[in-house]
């Protein structure tokens, strides 16, 4: 007699398939991260890509976070002809928003800009300006939509996660842009640390 029986096989597939199910299930922490690193990664390459084409073709570039239902897009606007040059939209489980439990106190939020909330906030400093835009210039500086050097922080994270946020700063006389992740602080609480 050679080979397997029926029998034989159908448990060696059922155990297979047992085991790959426990693979599969314990992955999806990770791939959850994951989404949201890519998500973060997105939004931070696309406000550097607007900064960059300013730069590079001496034009004002708007990027604009939309602010709707579902915070998620982001969209690059060549401001002189209003020509949409690029929309990038977030997986669906991960929003522009201040997650409840981020700090919130000036010293303790990324580069000391806002408070923690709104989640897009790039009217820092000068009241007035659209907190959903920010205006990159030729010389690489950051602006709001009144021509005034301002700072901003965009906050995202999925829903009901604290420690998938994630933060973006933008510095206005510079436009230089940095990224900050959440962590849970050994002495309690949490703390941003940049990326």
């Amino acid at each position: 007699m050679r080979g397997f029986s029926l029998i034989e096989t159908l448990i060696v597939l059922s155990l297979m398939m047992i085991a790959s199910g426990i693979f599969f299930m314990s992955l999806q922490p990770a791939l959850k991260d994951t989404r949201v690193t890519n998500a973060y990664n997105a939004t931070l390459m696309t406000m550097r890509r607007a900064r960059e084409q300013a730069i590079a073709e001496r034009r004002v570039y708007l990027v604009t976070f939309n602010n709707a239902v579902t915070p998620n897009r982001i969209t690059i606007t060549q401001a002189s002809t209003g020509v949409v040059t690029s929309t990038i939209t977030l997986p669906t489980d991960i929003t522009f928003r201040a997650e409840p439990g981020i700090p919130n106190t000036l010293a303790a939020t990324p580069d000391h800009f806002g408070t923690g909330s709104p989640a897009i906030d790039f009217d820092q400093g000068v009241a007035g300006g659209a907190k959903n835009v920010i205006c990159f210039n030729p010389d690489g500086s950051a602006q709001d939509v009144n021509s005034n050097t301002n700072n901003g922080v965009i906050y995202l994270a999925r829903t009901g996660s604290l420690y998938t946020s994630r933060a973006i700063t933008v510095w206005g006389s510079t436009g230089r842009l940095r990224g900050y992740r959440l962590y849970p602080n050994v002495a309690g609480g949490s703390i941003w640390r940049q990326q």
